[in-house]
């Protein structure tokens, strides 16, 4: 045994990267065939089948390691929430801005415990200058009530004597406000103990702050299990008007709640959506405490429980919402049901009929080319565009027939590329120069079009003044996502989210299925106006094959615009087959050196994460998997 031992130990030597990797292969597979995973599972394949288990799965799979699934968010919780030592300095701490936060709650026959765990929570929060407003538009009292909020002398009880509805019960609440800031929480719901503690941190740190909002979880019973993490990517328009990511825990600015004139009666079931979209109308000044501190009740009657269907009235409150926002804003368009519950799309009107040149780079493969080719001609509804083929360094003689007997037709140009060597950005900014459109489209070779109006879809957010570009969303051959946005950081330098999603199954609280600003998106198809390549001096031509992209779309954020993510437009993409792979030492060290002027150009960003990735979500990780070490 000794000898076996030995003969282990230099093999696998303690603290070596094997032996830890086979140590957490092996805690990995026990967790895997115990029972209660096993049950967990069988039940995931029998509510979403085998394809949608597995990709969550996927989740757990992070790089070097495996995570035991049951386990990932209570592992954040652990090392991320405050301890009791970390709950006493915060009792203790001595702000500069002491504000009084009002909470309002409506009630309508709330169930007394859920009244009672909220309250208690509330009087053990470790900041204490608050005020709760509570308005009752139950038909009868309930006595057993005055037990609860007679607690403790912050608390503020009212009884209307009628349902005003939700919007009418909230204003009923915020009528009793005194305090600085005016918080949102639902009667059924929880504030952890550290939740207004946080708040009044951010206002310390943000002094002209006039909104905040926080993550959320889910949970069904007091001291049950946690889970259900919504980490949110900071404030952004297109999203919200997508779909109201924001919900919990919302804080108003007393100004700026009294600016609003509180809640309207008409939107009742997305009464809070509709203030927030009239929130993003009045104030910039807006903070996201990328923390969960909000807990959101599951049970029978919940929203969180149905997923929506319990009130359905409330997702038709949603398309008026949004409508009027962007009635109010000037923008024309409407709004419909999005691909998912909860979800919206407003249908941009084209503002008179602007050219769009599709520049095409192309290097032989006319096989390739031509399915491209086919699907813009036989499903592409609008009729002012032009088709750029930029010719680079073919070498078979059927690519110039090909050429011969496609210039001129069908709104197809060819141009040659001068140049010898390979290089993309250069190619486009070559084609950019060469076209006559209002709007740019860079659209791979290798790609099928599955959109027929994907250039409305993209030019009704591009003609936008405050849009820079618009992406789309790409599916592999075999309909699995190759593209879905781009975060900043994924894998050190930037890279696709939800890779490999089978086409109809939606990631992370379904983000590859809504409309969603980023930083950034592929140039495999992606639309600018031309006016922009001038504004941020076309693309950077060091940046030949990589990042290249991600670099144009970053400058276009710094110029204070957004970038669009709009997964109803739709391609397959074949992904570099005429281009090759990094197979070859040159090929590698381009590689390398693009990596490098990227962290020269963009440490900083890199070092602050990207605003629509929540830095409690994995980099090493194209699933949004979480973080479970201790976040800064």
């Amino acid at each position: 045994m000794a000898q076996k031992k030995r003969i282990r130990d230099r093999l696998f030597p303690e603290g070596g990267k094997i032996r830890s990797y086979l140590r957490t292969a092996n805690r990995f597979i026990k967790s895997m065939f115990s029972i209660n995973y096993i049950k967990e599972q069988i039940n995931k394949i029998k509510e979403k089948g085998w394809r949608v288990t597995l990709i969550e799965m996927k989740r757990y799979m992070v790089m070097g390691t495996v995570a035991e699934p049951e386990n990932l968010y209570q592992q954040w919780i652990e090392n991320n929430e405050p301890t009791d030592e970390e709950l006493d300095i915060q009792r203790n701490t001595k702000f500069e801005n002491n504000p009084k936060i009002s909470i309002i709650i409506p009630m309508y026959n709330t169930p007394i415990n859920f009244f009672e765990e909220l309250v208690d929570r509330l009087i053990e929060q470790t900041y204490s200058n608050w005020e709760l407003c509570l308005a009752d538009g139950s038909p009868e009292k309930n006595e057993e009530l005055k037990t609860i909020y007679e607690k403790d002398e912050r608390i503020k009880y009212k009884f209307i004597g009628e349902n005003k509805g939700i919007a009418g019960n909230t204003n009923e609440a915020l009528s009793l406000v005194t305090g600085d800031f005016v918080a949102l929480l639902d009667h059924d719901d929880l504030l952890p103990k550290f939740s207004l503690y946080e708040i009044v941190k951010c206002i310390n740190e943000n002094p002209d702050v006039e909104f905040i909002y926080t993550d959320e979880d889910k949970f069904e019973k007091l001291g049950g299990k946690r889970y259900d993490p919504y980490f949110k990517s900071d404030f952004a328009p297109d999203t919200l008007r997508a779909n109201n990511f924001i919900c919990h825990f919302s804080v108003f600015k007393k100004e700026l709640m009294d600016k609003l004139g509180g809640f309207r009666s008409e939107y009742d079931g997305a009464q809070d959506f509709d203030i927030l979209l009239r929130m993003s109308e009045e104030t910039n000044k807006i903070v996201h405490i990328p923390k969960i501190l909000y807990h959101w009740r599951v049970h029978s009657l919940s929203t969180a429980k149905s997923g929506g269907t319990a009130k359905p009235y409330a997702y038709e409150s949603g398309v008026k919402a949004v409508q009027d926002h962007i009635n109010r804003l000037g923008l024309k368009g409407t709004v419909e049901h999005g691909n998912t519950l909860g979800t919206y799309k407003i249908n941009y009107e084209i503002i008179g009929n602007p050219k769009v040149s599709i520049l095409i780079p192309n290097k032989d493969y006319i096989s390739t080319l031509k399915v491209c080719l086919k699907s813009l001609k036989k499903l592409t509804t609008y009729n002012n565009y032009e088709i750029i083929i930029i010719e680079n360094n073919s070498e078979k003689e059927e690519t110039f027939k090909y050429y011969k007997d496609i210039d001129g037709k069908d709104n197809i140009k060819v141009i040659y590329y001068p140049e010898k060597e390979f290089n993309y950005s250069a190619i486009i900014n070559f084609g950019v120069k060469n076209s006559t459109g209002d709007y740019i489209v860079q659209l791979n070779n290798d790609t099928e079009l599955l959109t027929p109006n994907w250039l409305e879809e993209m030019l009704g957010f591009a003609q936008r003044e405050n849009v820079g570009a618009v992406g789309a969303e790409l599916f592999y051959p075999d309909k699995t996502i190759q593209h879905a946005g781009i975060i900043i950081g994924i894998g050190g330098v930037a890279g696709h989210v939800f890779k490999n999603i089978p086409k109809g199954i939606h990631g992370y609280f379904s983000k590859d299925a809504m409309i969603q600003n980023m930083s950034a998106v592929t140039a495999a198809c992606i639309m600018t106006s031309k006016e922009i390549y001038d504004e941020v001096g076309y693309m950077d031509e060091k940046f030949k094959v990589a990042f290249n992209d991600v670099d144009f779309c970053l400058k276009i954020r710094k110029l204070g615009k957004l970038i669009v993510y709009n997964p109803y437009v739709q391609f397959l993409h074949y992904e570099s087959k005429s281009r090759g792979f990094e197979d070859n030492p040159e090929k590698q060290a381009r590689f390398k050196s693009e990596i490098d002027r990227f962290h020269e150009n963009w440490q900083d960003f890199l070092d602050k994460g990207d605003p629509y990735y929540n830095k409690n979500l994995r980099l090493d990780n194209d699933q949004c998997a979480i973080r479970t070490e201790r976040v800064k």
